[in-house]
């Protein structure tokens, strides 16, 4: 069944060079690079080099938060580029229970008390938390507004050529800062070998993009991300190109984006699923939900479903599923690709939390 589905919805090809050439664990890098140079040119941009250095300086600690379960600290991380400095504040969270445990860089729409995070469960869960505003590393005011943070660091503004970043791969970029940080100064409390990015929404497209970038990312965690997320960005029923440039937020991505509209729409030479088995042969969790239909469930499970090939030719499980579409209440979580689907709303919600911990705890169990 849903073999047919897929042939139905004819994806574009995961293992199979640009040449037509089988991709084989041996060229899977070379793969890599052709699937990320298809993102950044019509979709992310170019993401630029690291930084020279990248330093952080503590500005709040509390040793004694949460009924002294958990160190709070507020940090104002810097790093170093040819442009000169730049620095955005984040916040930390590392409970006591836990030697060196596992941890969850939640990109999130707010600071600290926060309706999507829930500190004390994650922590008493046995896990760290690492909060960053995403507005902090620049701003979402839309339509092409790129006049503070990484954007201004960087020169970018509405006059962008046409396979230059958008605030999603800015985003995903501080976000890769923070966990330079982490590995340089943070280690020996944190293990920074099983780092989970998570996001929900534009900020679950962008806990794929970093991760697909960036292979220090133990986990990408994607909640309700929907087009330029884990959605196909072809043959779906969600958003389209049109949808994000009519609302602004077509400055989350490159400018080439926006040649794919109306007709075009599934003339695209990528799709979301190369997005997905870029972050092969690590762990990856997708979140879905019934009623949120603009990021269109159906075609997120889809998406990761073909995607799971990717992590088969390298040895590994990819997901698991019976033969048929999810229902409401399933979770598939057996593989290194977990998938679930939930009913309710476009909300990153207490429920979706609460699986993310099984799925870690059952992968990270040693």
């Amino acid at each position: 069944m849903l073999k047919d589905i897929l042939k139905e919805k004819d994806y574009l090809p995961i293992l199979k060079m640009n040449d037509g050439s089988d991709v084989t664990r041996e060229n899977w890098q070379e793969r890599r690079a052709e699937l990320i140079e298809l993102l950044e040119k019509y979709s992310y941009g170019h993401t630029p080099k690291c930084p020279v250095k990248v330093s952080g300086e503590v500005t709040f600690t509390d040793a004694n938060s949460y009924a002294g379960k958990v160190l709070n600290q507020k940090i104002d991380l810097t790093f170093e580029t040819e442009h000169g400095k730049t620095t955005f504040p984040f916040e930390i969270f590392i409970p006591y229970k836990v030697k060196r445990p596992a941890a969850f860089l939640n990109l999130a729409f707010g600071r600290v008390p926060h309706r999507y995070i829930p500190v004390e469960e994650i922590t008493d869960a046995g896990y760290a938390l690492i909060v960053v505003d995403y507005r902090d590393m620049v701003n979402d005011k839309l339509r092409g507004d790129y006049s503070d943070g990484i954007a201004a660091h960087f020169g970018t503004t509405i006059d962008r050529g046409p396979e230059e970043w958008g605030k999603i791969g800015m985003w995903a970029y501080g976000a890769s800062r923070i966990l330079d940080y982490l590995i340089a100064e943070r280690s020996e409390e944190i293990n920074t070998e099983r780092v989970a990015v998570v996001g929900h929404s534009r900020l679950g497209k962008t806990a794929l993009w970093c991760a697909a970038q960036d292979e220090r990312f133990a986990m990408s965690i994607s909640n309700d991300s929907g087009y330029g997320g884990a959605a196909s960005s072809k043959h779906g029923n969600g958003e389209r190109v049109d949808d994000f440039i009519k609302c602004g937020s077509w400055d989350w991505y490159c400018e080439n984006f926006k040649l794919f509209r109306a007709e075009l729409e599934d003339e695209k030479p990528y799709d979301q699923s190369f997005l997905l088995a870029l972050i092969a042969p690590r762990y990856l969790a997708i979140g879905s939900a019934k009623l949120d239909r603009g990021a269109d469930p159906e075609s997120e499970f889809l998406t990761t479903l073909h995607a799971s090939p990717a992590w088969e030719l390298l040895g590994e499980k990819g997901l698991i599923t019976p033969d048929r579409m999810p229902t409401v209440g399933d979770h598939f979580m057996d593989g290194k690709v977990g998938y679930h689907y939930r009913d309710g709303r476009h909300f990153f919600s207490r429920e979706d939390w609460n699986i993310y911990f099984k799925f870690l705890d059952e992968k990270f169990k040693d």
